[in-house]
């Protein structure tokens, strides 16, 4: 039986657009409401402990938030979302930690408990409980140790607090998944330091393109670029900022649009003046802060080419995306990307500042070899699918599940799956 806990995602559900994060969540949480294993839902308790949750209340809950996030925020679909969730907040009261522990007494298999967000990974005294007390394997999913690894891109406190949630996950997983051999790499290090043998699954995200909507605001009538993700220090969008300040410079009417999609996010001070008073950028860069996973896709289509700079990434839902809809892509050379991506993007140091501005030229024009050049690349390319991801995550819960009790299949010397 699996154990999924569903703490973060319940948590979402003020939220217009998603996260990447959050995209993980509601693709594993529809994918165990339409399957054939043997699922329960749970949370987090304030007090400890997990909390049994109706099936019913969160089959309507991950709907509701599926529909508000593919079609657009609207009154009515706010309203349901946020009813849903409050449905499963009450839920968790009461008796259902108690329930929770009688569920878990009667499983025929050994309980996989499964945590697919960062969310409260740094509570040991769950983990302890859920293994030495109830017996629960333990699968948890790694999106990233950015955090940790360039803490200067993320809010204070928060590269020590990822540490610790990585320490404990390597202290108590049975197993981990990650989105990319980049990210098992390194997370290897704090498997080694841990001296136990859990078990790495690196098996890429899936993509599930929506409907492109036919209404919305209109592109630019100039030739365009998109940037799509959450606006925040290490995705790079200074860099392009400061180019289209000279492409406006340069060229006037003539300069191609940016147009970025995502919301703003934390230490940015330098972009957003950039953003609201800089003269230059007005009539040419355009942000879409609330755009839905249609209109998002509808604007992507038509663009010259997806913009990605960033310094650092776990995996890169934006680019797979992008190429999925049969969009060029211009890239930062790093190693999660070349996974993902292979030969078909062109790949750009994020500070050759003169590079970028050469293929942002180069993909503007009409017609653009280069820019023709990757489409035919991107003819023998095929997207990652959730299928795949999910057959291997559900054949290593499976084969934990199987496990004698106080047996983990980990118990060998630790190995790396493929994905």
């Amino acid at each position: 039986m699996i154990v999924f806990d569903v703490s973060r995602l319940i948590t979402r559900a003020g939220q217009a657009t998603p996260t990447g994060i959050d995209r993980v969540e509601l693709a594993y949480a529809r994918h165990l409401i339409r399957g054939t294993m043997p699922v329960c839902f749970a949370r987090a308790g304030r007090r400890g402990g997990l909390a049994l949750l109706p099936r019913l209340a969160v089959e309507r809950y991950a709907e509701a938030l599926a529909i508000l996030w593919r079609e657009g925020s609207s009154v009515r679909r706010r309203g349901r979302v946020r009813w849903a969730a409050l449905r499963l907040r009450l839920a968790s009261l009461g008796r259902r930690q108690r329930a929770f522990r009688v569920r878990m007494q009667a499983a025929a298999d050994a309980p996989v408990y499964v945590l697919v967000s960062h969310h409260h990974l740094e509570n040991r005294r769950l983990f302890d409980e859920l293994k030495n007390r109830h017996g629960l394997s333990f699968v948890c999913l790694i999106h990233d140790l950015i955090p940790s690894e360039f803490p200067e891109y993320a809010r204070p406190g928060q590269g020590q607090r990822h540490r610790r949630r990585i320490e404990i996950a390597a202290a108590f997983a049975d197993a981990m998944i990650v989105p990319s051999h980049a990210t098992a790499n390194a997370l290897q290090p704090y498997i080694d330091r841990s001296r136990r043998a859990s078990r790495v699954l690196a098996a890429p995200f899936g993509v599930e393109l929506p409907p492109i909507a036919a209404g919305g605001p209109a592109p630019p009538e100039r030739p365009y670029f998109v940037c799509l993700g959450t606006i925040e220090a290490r995705k790079n969008h200074l860099l392009l900022l400061n180019l289209w300040r000279e492409l406006a410079a340069q060229s006037g009417s003539e300069a191609p649009a940016l147009m970025l999609i995502g919301r703003r996010g934390w230490e940015i001070e330098n972009t957003i003046d950039m953003l609201d008073r800089c003269p230059a950028l007005r009539g040419i860069v355009s942000e879409c802060s609330a755009r839905s996973d249609s209109e998002a896709a509808r604007l992507l289509k038509n663009a010259r080419a997806l913009l990605l700079p960033s310094f650092a990434e776990g995996f890169g839902f934006p680019l797979v995306e992008a190429l999925a809809l049969g969009v060029p892509v211009l890239t930062s050379d790093l190693p999660v990307f070349r996974e993902i991506g292979v030969h078909v993007p062109e790949y750009i140091h994020p500070l050759d500042g003169a590079g970028w501005r050469r293929a942002i030229l180069d993909y503007t024009i009409d017609p653009s070899p280069r820019r023709e050049a990757q489409l035919q690349r991107l003819v023998d390319w095929r997207p990652p699918r959730w299928g795949d991801h999910f057959a291997a995550v559900e054949a290593l819960i499976a084969d934990l599940a199987a496990a004698p009790a106080g047996v983990s299949p980990s118990a060998t010397p630790a190995g790396r799956d493929g994905g």
